[in-house]
């Protein structure tokens, strides 16, 4: 019989491409079942910020390579207040810009930014409680995560989605950015976007968001040994 281990270790990893709802739902989670929460595409915007604020040709991969240890990256992992610092200082917002959504597909395919990156995913997940999000998650951060989660959409909900994010942006635009993404993060020789084998796949195009979540929770709780989880902890059925 399979053991079950304490709902406060357990670990969930969700993967998938941009717009398909990975951090709202991410985050909720953690919030209803009092885990901790990591946004891994928060981290790889934030090395790209250092590289562009520090003046690195981001398409060189030898330069990237070469900085890849320079900058310490801070993640705050409280769902209702996630937070991540560079070298001390607050980069939440930089980090969104357009200019670094552009670059920060060639710098997470240097093998160099992807290993520094992972050791810390790792160390920050090693406590367990926590629900992490990115790409490569399931396949290659946290191979051994309890439950692992794919969340797809269509390219055209996850552009609308996008674009309501980005307040008003150009939704043919923003949906031809997201496949070109896509087809960057999926074809990288290292860790690229991909389903874990042992995962369990979401198609969110006409899902709420509420819809999402109460789905995760349920996964969670069934892969718990159908525990109900309360903040983090178990409650009687």
């Amino acid at each position: 019989m399979e053991s079950v281990a304490p709902a406060a270790a357990v670990i969930v990893a969700i993967d998938g491409p941009s717009g398909t709802g990975k951090s709202s739902t991410s985050k909720a989670v953690a919030a209803q079942l009092g885990l901790r929460y990591l946004d891994t595409g928060a981290q790889y915007r934030a090395i790209t910020w250092w590289m562009v604020h520090h003046g690195v040709d981001v398409t060189d991969p030898a330069a990237v390579a070469a900085a890849a240890g320079k900058p310490e990256i801070v993640s705050g992992t409280d769902p209702a207040a996630p937070t991540i610092a560079v070298d001390g200082t607050d980069v939440a917002g930089p980090i969104r810009t357009p200019e670094v959504t552009a670059k920060v597909s060639a710098v997470s395919a240097v093998p160099e930014v992807r290993t520094r990156i992972t050791e810390l995913q790792r160390s920050i997940a090693a406590a367990g409680g926590i629900v992490v999000e990115g790409r490569d998650i399931g396949t290659t951060v946290l191979p051994d995560a309890d439950l692992k989660v794919f969340l797809t959409a269509s390219p055209q909900a996850r552009a609308e989605r996008r674009s309501g994010e980005l307040k008003g942006s150009d939704v043919k635009a923003t949906q031809e950015a997201l496949v070109k993404r896509d087809a960057a993060d999926s074809s990288r020789k290292t860790s690229p976007l991909a389903k874990a084998a042992d995962a369990i796949e979401v198609d969110t195009t006409d899902l709420t968001l509420a819809q999402v979540i109460e789905c995760v929770v349920t996964l969670v709780q069934e892969k718990r040994g159908g525990e109900v989880l309360v903040d983090g902890e178990r409650a009687g059925r």
